[in-house]
This record gives C-alpha cells, structure tokens and sequence, in this order.
C-alpha cells in the first residue's frame, strides 16, 4: 500500500509542479479560447432532428412488420386450440418456427436500427467537428474545447450558438 500511496503522491506533485510551470506559457501563448457545449449543438441541429424523425418512422416500419408476426402466431395458436390431439403436434412446429422467426426479426431490426443511428450520429459529429474547426480558423480561436471537459466556464466563451447557427445554415444549403 505504501508503494501505491507513494506513487500517487509523486504523480500528484508532478501534476502540481508541472502544472504550476506550465501555466503561464500556455496562458501566454493562448489569445483566444471558446467552448461548445457538443449536447447542445447536436440537439439542436436540423440534421440530428430529422434523422431522428427517420429513424422514429423506420422503427414504426419495423414494429407494425413485427405486430403481424405477432398477430400470425397468435393466429396458430387458436388454429392450434381447436384441432385434435395428433395434429396439435404438427401445429406446435409451425408455432415455433414462426416465434423464432420473430426472434431473428427482432435481432435484425435491433441491429439494423442500432447501426443506422451510430451511422448518423457518427456523421453529426463529423459535422460538428468540421464546423467547429473552419469556425475557429475563421475566427482567429486558439483553443476550442468541448464544454465537459471544463471545471469552470464562463458564459461569455460559450460558442455553441454561432456552431450551431452556422451548422443549420450549411445543412439547409446543402439540402437546397
């Protein structure tokens, strides 16, 4: 225990020490700093509304196909109710098979969903990313960063509007 507590008090005063250092010359070289708050950005991107209104309609796509499977198994199941004893059996068969291929269906939608959102949250944020970047080139920002990293930030550096803003509006350019 003495080593691990050893280790984590030298690692701390070398945080410190280097910490203390370097502070005035990363202050000295930074003119310009900003953060945006990404969750905001990404909410309210016209982008992020309509894939989620895509995604919404393909998941209700995908639940009425399998409400009709439902509904068939069901179906067999009373079918099944009222036949004889030697051709329950038969029944019982088609049953099963119609449950597990309405348990393959649920993997696959789950699946199929899962990967289109990641697709399209991969490509806001590359959005975001690209905006951010072009945002401050254009505007002379040394440092940008993304808002919960921070442990204090004033307001007067939230960028997260004018991303936003400039994000719709080269969305909306891009969809004219």
């Amino acid at each position: 225990m003495k080593g691990i507590s050893r280790k984590i008090f030298v690692s701390a005063f070398s945080i410190l020490v280097f910490g203390t250092v370097l502070t005035p010359v990363v202050s000295a070289a930074v003119n310009k700093a900003g953060y945006v708050d990404v969750a905001k950005v990404f909410d309210g991107y016209e982008k992020t509304k309509q894939n989620d209104t895509r995604l919404q309609a393909s998941g209700k796509t995908k639940e009425e196909e399998r409400d009709a499977m439902v509904r068939e198994v069901r179906r067999l199941k009373d079918e099944q109710a009222l036949l004889a004893e030697n051709a329950k059996e038969k029944k019982q068969e088609a049953i099963d098979a119609k449950i597990r291929e309405l348990q393959e269906f649920d993997a696959a939608a789950r699946k199929e969903l899962g990967e289109s959102r990641n697709k399209m949250v991969r490509e806001i944020f590359k959005d975001i990313d690209e905006v951010v970047q072009r945002y401050g080139e254009r505007k002379g920002y040394d440092l940008i960063f993304n808002d919960r990293t921070l442990l204090y930030r004033s307001p007067r550096f939230d960028l997260s509007n004018d991303i936003l803003e400039e994000l719709n509006r080269n969305y909306q350019k891009k969809k004219a």
